[in-house]
């Protein structure tokens, strides 16, 4: 059996134990990111803008749907975490077979729902004609492959509640590596266009599936089921879905209002479309730290809280709030100055509009980083103490931010409204979530001192 790989959290420095803890999540986000920047530096380059547009014109859709799945998933993996830690390993075989169940029983309706409604869903968003069925092409064929994203995101879950925290970042690392490849061969040797760039991501996002599989196999003997543990069960399906099914609907609740700006947007044409399809690729680099520290104030709030350290949990806080300061500083003045060169992996030198809202966007947005900072910090922190409803509201008032700047800014000023939504969007979170945190901390202290 693997050794167990979890960090005490709840003494010593917090800026250490924050940072330490944080750079391996960061490795792994990164290499998330380059499945998708892969795809679209390869699309842009190779194939041209609409298509570029196309690919683009879908990553709201694919937020909404497919990180309902992570969540989902990520849900999934706390029971089994629980158990884990408890030492009860047949509970935790039975939360893993039951999961495996659940599991396949969403994949399938998700799977046949979505790509029912697929075309549909892309006439609701506005998607311009001229990059219509490259679009639908792409998004259909990252549908077809939602089975793989479970696969994946399940298995590699149940990997890091056992401990390891490293092994699901090297097979992100194998998956990257063969998305690469395959992109390349699909789209300069068999010419399949962007369908060839989406099968590409879904054929490696299986494969590292598999390798987790067989990992977990080879590795676990605490995983060597005994008949009756492999049964469906209703009351470890119940406590799973109260686990997963709020996870992912934080994401999608998000995501909602993505949708709609994604709608505004292609009121605007092809030519925003890309514009934002390849700032937000640069962004999703970018805002990778935060994601990190966010999963790091997660942990560190829930053992300090366990421990009764709540002193901690504000220092953690701070030092975790400090930390994405300093960086979204450096963030601001590294994409003002080389947005627009950035720009250039995705797009040619001739497109000078294109290139001109690439630096517009980024340069909105990162001016704005220390907001999303605290949106993450905080949002993640409420997690981790428990208050998990609270943490889910703030992405309702992400939504509404976004969904004002659709409908009301961007009417009237055109795309700057759209580089102004998510800074929007992270201000109405953090009005929320800072005197929500107030909150949750004071009634703590209350109950532990009572």
């Amino acid at each position: 059996m693997a050794k167990n790989a979890t960090r005490e959290m709840t003494s010593g420095s917090p800026v250490k134990l924050i940072l330490s803890f944080a750079v391996p999540l960061l490795l792994g986000m990164l290499f998330q990111q380059f499945y998708s920047m892969v795809d679209t530096i390869i699309v842009g380059k190779s194939l041209g803008v609409d298509q570029l547009a196309g690919v683009g014109s879908t990553g709201a859709i694919n937020f909404m749907i497919i990180g309902f799945c992570n969540g989902v998933c990520s849900g999934f993996a706390i029971p089994i975490a629980q158990s884990f830690g408890a030492k009860d390993y047949k509970r935790l075989r039975k939360f893993v077979a039951n999961a495996a169940w659940l599991s396949i029983a969403f994949a399938a309706v998700m799977t046949v729902v979505v790509c029912v409604l697929c075309r549909q869903i892309l006439f609701w968003m506005d998607t311009p004609e001229n990059i219509f069925e490259y679009a639908y092409s792409y998004i259909f064929i990252i549908f077809l492959g939602i089975p793989a994203t479970y696969l994946y995101n399940l298995l590699s879950g149940i990997i890091r509640s056992l401990g390891d925290s490293r092994t699901p970042v090297i097979f992100l690392v194998i998956s990257a590596m063969l998305n690469i490849i395959f992109d390349l061969l699909a789209i300069l040797v068999l010419h399949m266009g962007v369908a060839g760039a989406a099968w590409a991501t879904v054929l490696s996002q299986l494969i590292s599936g598999i390798l987790c599989f067989l990992y977990m196999r080879k590795q676990y003997d605490i995983l060597k089921f005994e008949k009756d543990e492999m049964k469906f069960e209703g009351r470890q399906a119940i406590i799973l879905c109260n686990m997963g099914i709020p996870m992912g609907l934080q994401y999608s609740i998000t995501a909602i209002g993505s949708v709609i700006l994604q709608t505004a947007v292609n009121s605007l044409g092809s030519q925003a479309v890309a514009a934002v399809t390849a700032a937000g690729r640069i962004s999703g680099f970018s805002c990778c730290p935060f994601d990190a520290l966010g999963s790091t104030m997660a942990t560190y709030a829930g053992q300090n809280v366990g421990a009764g350290k709540l002193d901690r949990v504000g220092k953690g806080l701070k030092s975790a709030s400090f930390i994405g300061g300093i960086y979204a500083i450096i963030a601001f003045f590294v994409l003002s100055l080389f947005g627009r060169q950035i720009a250039l992996l995705f797009v040619s030198a001739d497109e000078i509009a294109i290139l001109d809202h690439v630096k517009q966007f980024l340069v909105f947005n990162t001016a704005f980083y220390i907001p999303l900072c605290l949106v993450n910090t905080v949002r993640f922190c409420i997690q981790g103490m428990g208050y998990s409803r609270l943490a889910i509201l703030a992405g309702v008032c992400e939504m509404v931010g976004r969904i004002i700047a659709s409908l009301v800014l961007v009417p009237l000023i055109g795309f700057v409204g759209i580089c102004l939504a998510s800074p929007i969007a992270w201000i109405m979170a953090d009005l929320f979530l800072v005197p929500a945190y107030c909150h949750t901390i004071n009634r703590m202290k209350k109950i532990l001192a009572s």
